[in-house]
């Protein structure tokens, strides 16, 4: 894996004083890398030497490590404060002030994860200055003008962060638009923050270089290169998945710790909005990689041809089953919900939900299966070949991006199922409109399949330009018209039975953690995939990688890493939770007693008063 040069001039913060924390770090870090400038031989050859090296450890390990976990907590601060303002919103409007509250705890993760993401960009921008100087200069000289703009995108984030965290309780009533208008500034800092070092990753792999021009010019030009703005959707979906499964994984952990009914039921419901946004962001997120796959094809073949069919081609089976347990684990949680959450509706739901495990498990199958075989020479003789004569039909990308769409279909459904569950609709053109909405999913299955099938006897051209395309859209067209038109039946819908939260079984809150394992397992590999396209170049076409490293990790090499960057991960995520909860505990101790109002605060205590919110379990 090679160096990205990502994420510099990453400043530190602290949730109380800036500047002075801001110096402590600085000097902290300073002295810890000290050893690696004197063990790399000094600065004063710093634009003699191309490359420095960490014995025993290796330059490239460290950079992967580094850049791994910065990259995760990055997402996972820049997704968060997404859907926390869209909660305060939906809260604002409907005057619930479960959401609100549920907004407030999401940023509450968020404060607690931004000064470790920080920390860790700091620690990435030294080790590649220090260790790969020359490449850092060509990128400085390329981008500095970029650099500048992160710097301030990066300031006005943190201000902002602050105002809107500490400003939550004294901006409430007639001050909460302002608070709202804050919680947008966020979204669209971070959003910027998102997509300017996305050039800069983007350009290693597919460079547009000028050289005339001004330095602002020279920098939008390469800005500008061919994968930068699928990257930049890609990841922002990528990151509202990550930011919603490990909100749901820190519920469902909160859910399995809790010892009062109040507790339980609000973490089961924060558990089931987790799963939800992770569900909401994973449908449209194998479009958007399709759009960035064709996008690298179109920009060089070759490379394209190294990700899918060269040695990097397995990496993509691996892809299939981790998603595949993703989009399991998604749908088994609906499931859990519409049979423990809604009472007498087990009998109901079980037929349905049967096929649509059967479905995602064929779909599962065909999406594993590797076209060529690693097979002994007797065995490759059995078979006439590496492909084996049935299976080998599916491991083609018509099968595939068959599959992958079906099962996109079945958990779309899924979700619809679990919003219409307990509810009857009274509107008239009611039966119309369901009748309307079964045939349009069963025509939209059928020609996902004849699509997929026509695709093996038309020329890979066709394929990929209409037939690929023409799926997409068609799941694309049941996706968005079915959500309208079900919010208008539900709006009229009489409720038959009263959703019961807090009792999901335990399985469930192990269910949203193996989710959010499963998207940090995903992301560690694609990340180290699209750095191995690049292979022996570190820019490429334009500066070749010269080091000792100047090869793509194997695949075992590279699973082993993506193994302990996600434990790491896990590590990092579980001290931040740890760090949220303090605060509730302390809390909790002083109000043990009393009752709590809607919002979950203690409230006075009066004569009378029960303390029924706060009632242990027997």
């Amino acid at each position: 894996m090679k160096s990205q040069g990502q994420w510099l001039c990453k400043g530190f913060s602290d949730s109380s004083r800036w500047i002075p924390s801001f110096m402590k770090w600085s000097a902290f870090l300073a002295l810890l890398l000290f050893p690696v400038m004197a063990w790399a031989g000094g600065a004063t050859q710093a634009m003699s030497v191309e490359y420095r090296d960490i014995p025993g450890i290796g330059s490239r390990n460290i950079v992967w490590v580094v850049a791994q976990q910065h990259l995760l907590l990055a997402g996972f601060v820049l997704g968060v404060p997404i859907f926390a303002w869209v909660c305060e919103l939906v809260g604002w409007k409907t005057k619930e002030a479960r959401y609100d509250k549920l907004a407030k705890e999401f940023t509450k993760l968020l404060t607690s994860a931004y000064a470790t993401t920080a920390l860790f960009g700091g620690i990435l921008l030294f080790l590649l200055i220090g260790l790969y100087p020359k490449l850092m200069a060509y990128l400085t000289d390329m981008f500095f003008p970029s650099f500048l703009v992160y710097c301030l995108l990066f300031l006005a984030e943190t201000a902002t962060l602050y105002m809107y965290w500490y400003g939550w309780d004294y901006m409430q009533g007639n001050k909460k638009a302002f608070h709202l208008f804050l919680g947008f500034l966020l979204n669209l800092f971070a959003i910027g923050i998102m997509i300017v070092p996305n050039s800069w990753a983007t350009f290693q792999a597919s460079p547009v270089v000028v050289a005339d021009g001004t330095a602002w010019e020279r920098a939008w030009a390469a800005m500008q290169n061919p994968t930068w703005w699928p990257v930049n959707i890609h990841r922002l979906i990528a990151n509202v998945v990550l930011g919603g499964f490990i909100v749901g994984a820190y519920a469902g952990v909160r859910y399995l710790l809790a010892v009062s009914r109040e507790e339980r039921e609000h973490y089961d419901w924060m558990g089931y909005v987790g799963n939800f946004i992770g569900v909401f962001g994973m449908l449209p997120l194998p479009f958007a990689g399709y759009w960035l796959m064709r996008e690298i094809y179109q920009y060089n073949q070759q490379m394209g041809i190294t990700l899918m069919g060269g040695f990097l081609a397995w990496l993509f089976i691996l892809q299939a089953m981790l998603i595949g347990v993703l989009f399991l684990g998604a749908n088994y949680y609906f499931w859990m919900g519409i049979t423990h959450r809604i009472p007498g509706s087990e009998g109901q739901y079980r037929k349905p939900v049967m096929a649509m495990l059967i479905v995602l498990l064929l779909c599962l199958g065909v999406w594993m299966t590797p076209h060529s075989l690693v097979a002994s020479l007797e065995e490759a003789r059995k078979m006439g070949g590496t492909h084996h004569p049935l299976l080998g039909v599916f491991g083609v990308m018509s099968a595939k991006m068959t599959v992958s769409n079906l099962m996109i279909l079945v958990t779309f459904m899924s979700f619809i199922m679990y919003w219409r569950a307990g509810k009857v609709e009274t509107a008239g053109w009611a039966k119309a409109a369901k009748a309307i909405m079964g045939a349009l999913l069963v025509l939209a299955g059928i020609a996902v399949v004849v699509l997929g099938v026509w695709g093996y006897f038309v020329p890979a051209i066709i394929r990929i330009n209409y037939f690929s395309v023409a799926q997409v859209l068609i799941v694309l067209f049941i996706m968005i018209t079915f959500t309208p038109l079900t919010a208008l039946l539900m709006k009229s819908a009489k409720t038959t039975t009263e959703m019961v939260w807090g009792k999901m079984p335990i399985r469930a809150g192990y269910s949203l953690v193996l989710n959010a394992v499963m998207v940090i397992l995903l992301m560690s590999l694609m990340g180290y995939a699209r750095s191995s396209s690049r292979v022996h170049w570190h820019i490429y076409g334009v500066m070749r990688d010269t080091s000792e490293y100047a090869y793509s990790p194997a695949l075992g090499y590279a699973a082993a890493f993506m193994s302990l960057n996600t434990f790491v991960f896990c590590l990092l995520v579980a001290f931040i939770f740890w760090v949220a909860t303090l605060g509730d505990k302390a809390k909790a101790k002083a109000n043990e007693g009393k009752p709590l109002d809607i919002a979950g605060h203690a409230a006075p205590a009066m004569a009378g008063g029960s303390p029924a919110a706060g009632e242990k379990l027997e």
